[in-house]
């Protein structure tokens, strides 16, 4: 097992936001339980693992929240990077089976027990406000995500989807298929490939064999839709921790209560940990 020390180094050189939050306020206390893992690109994440429940911290991995019907359909509903956090709903106690957590660009993160978690979740404001803010963007995130789906185009979608992927893996440069993001946006490859083409056209973005390269971001924003604005806005509240502290200072501290809840796993799980 890495010692404290050489936890905390790793963790400097592939920053998550969040968990740096949290290592300023606990240090060693969550320090010493981290374990860095290894993501694939197309895994399903299994947060669930030998009788223990596991929250993940992305580092340069961006991870996709699918929501599943009973066809198989998916459509994406947030997305989790270096400002975040996979698996919040085990804090209290649940887990929802129709949401499918996918890696959509390999890299690493930091997994840490999520009852560790939650126990510290419940003692240390240093660790509660961070998350609750997270908490925030989050609702934020889902919610336009299901507004951007029924009343903007393809393109603003598109748009959308690269500024916000670029944000999360902190470079212009994605490792991902029209196939791919025509899965997550639950729309047609061929429309897709229509608003890559248009966006490639006008000098907004170049592709080639499944690499995407942002070129003038302004451009994409430009042609963005509001959704990205405000779910932009979320994160920022969430990366200051002046804000973090003002919100601590104002609200009496919630309690989250572990609760008992069983569901069948039907996805596979991810093995790949490395201590």
């Amino acid at each position: 097992m890495q010692t404290t020390h050489a936890i905390i180094k790793t963790h400097t050189a592939h920053h998550n936001e969040l968990l740096a939050l949290l290592l300023a306020g606990l240090g060693d206390r969550i320090a010493v339980h981290l374990t860095r893992v290894d993501l694939p690109a197309g895994a399903v994440l299994e947060q669930t693992q030998r009788g223990e429940t596991y929250t993940y911290f992305p580092n340069n991995a961006l991870i996709s929240l699918l929501c599943v019907i009973e066809n198989g359909k998916a459509a994406e509903i947030g997305m989790v990077g270096s400002e975040g956090m996979v698996g919040i709903e085990g804090l209290t106690g649940g887990r929802n089976p129709y949401v499918q957590v996918k890696v959509q660009c390999a890299g690493t993160a930091f997994r840490l027990p999520t009852g560790l978690l939650r126990d510290e979740f419940n003692r240390h404001d240093d660790v509660r406000w961070p998350i609750l803010r997270y908490m925030q963007s989050m609702i934020a995130q889902i919610g336009q995500a299901v507004i951007c789906a029924r009343h903007h185009s393809i393109e603003q979608q598109l748009c959308r989807k690269l500024l916000m992927s670029s944000d999360r893996l902190r470079s212009n440069t994605l490792t991902l298929t029209q196939g791919t993001i025509a899965e997550v946006l639950g729309v047609r490859r061929e429309g897709v490939t229509a608003a890559a083409g248009a966006l490639k056209h006008r000098g907004v973005i170049e592709y080639r064999r499944g690499h995407i390269r942002i070129l003038d971001r302004a451009g994409l924003e430009a042609r963005s839709c509001e959704c990205y604005e405000v779910i932009n806005s979320q994160c920022h509240l969430l990366r200051s921790r002046e804000s973090c502290a003002a919100t601590r200072d104002r609200r009496p501290p919630p309690r989250v209560e572990q609760r008992s809840c069983s569901a069948a796993g039907r996805h596979t799980t991810l093995g790949n940990a490395a201590a």
